[in-house]
């Protein structure tokens, strides 16, 4: 499985489309990692998505890509220089 395809899964591209191919590559080359770059992304697709139209109300999914993105956080445990 290519990065690419690793991305796009831990995001949910498939069910929930938000990114095209190329916005993705970019991000995978910004932050060096699947990892990191699904961590940045899940945070810019937690927006909030609720939608209210003439009665019909949609649910936000913004906390749900929130809890997500908390598996891919960086943990800054690295070694400090003296």
């Amino acid at each position: 499985m290519s990065d690419l395809e690793e991305l796009k899964l831990i995001l949910r591209e498939k069910d929930i489309p938000f990114f095209e191919d190329s916005e993705l590559e970019y991000y995978l080359g910004k932050y060096g990692s699947v990892n990191n770059a699904a961590y940045h992304c899940l945070l810019i697709k937690a927006e909030n998505t609720a939608l209210s139209v003439s009665g019909l109300n949609t649910a936000d999914s913004s906390e749900y890509f929130r809890r997500l993105a908390g598996r891919y956080r960086p943990n800054n445990s690295g070694v400090l220089k003296s």
